[in-house]
């Protein structure tokens, strides 16, 4: 006859501890793979909005960034960003560029599109629509969100790509052309792919799509 052998009370706690640890491996594991877990996607069609015309929702990875234009405060470059939205030409480009909690940067039409990404010169592609002039004399705040057209060193050089800043920037005021803020979903940016040796990214996170509001209900 075989006896039944009682496991100790030590021996119990180590089988709970044991079960504990794998239940947080798991959680952990599942938690590092899904970066978007705690990130709200906002949905627009369940937000009023004061001026709809010129309202934008750009869908990354973890879901929707909604963004205000401010055409009174840089009227060219807000049409400039209108008309490529317009024509689909976001869609598939790469964030490029990404300074972890400061700056995420696309809009590289050229070199940046994702089934032909050029690593050696994304960044310095064109829109084809030619080059527009900066937009600096009005007075606008830099703050966290803030949407603004990249260009080279030279004034007058803005064309289709553009950055979001994560943080407050006052810097930046007469520095860049200012076109907009985030006015929900800063978080999915703050969940874009950086690299922790460059400011360009070698594996790049994408845009999925960028459209007009007033085009996504019609």
């Amino acid at each position: 006859m075989i006896k039944k052998v009682k496991a100790s009370f030590h021996e119990k706690l180590i089988f709970i501890f044991l079960i504990l640890l794998g239940i947080f491996s798991i959680t952990f594991t599942i938690i590092i793979k899904n970066k978007c877990l705690f990130v709200k996607n906002f949905d627009p069609q369940k937000i009023i909005f004061e001026k709809p015309n010129n309202i934008v929702i750009l869908n990354a990875e973890c879901g929707n960034v909604i963004i205000e234009l401010y055409p009174e405060i840089s009227p060219k470059g807000v049409e400039r960003f209108k008309k490529l939205i317009n024509l689909k030409l976001y869609d598939n480009v790469a964030f490029h560029r990404v300074i972890k909690d400061k700056l995420v940067q696309a809009g590289d039409l050229e070199f940046g599109k994702k089934n032909r990404l050029d690593y050696g010169r994304i960044g310095t592609g064109k829109s084809g629509l030619g080059l527009i002039k900066s937009e600096v004399d009005a007075k606008f705040n830099f703050k966290k969100g803030s949407v603004g057209l990249a260009r080279s060193l030279k004034y007058d050089t803005e064309d289709s790509q553009f950055f979001i800043i994560l943080d407050d920037e006052p810097l930046f005021e007469g520095e860049y052309t200012p076109i907009g803020k985030v006015i929900f979903g800063i978080k999915v940016l703050e969940k874009i792919r950086y690299s922790r040796r460059s400011e360009y990214v070698l594996r790049p996170d994408f845009i999925n799509t960028v459209r007009m509001l007033s085009k996504k209900i019609n």
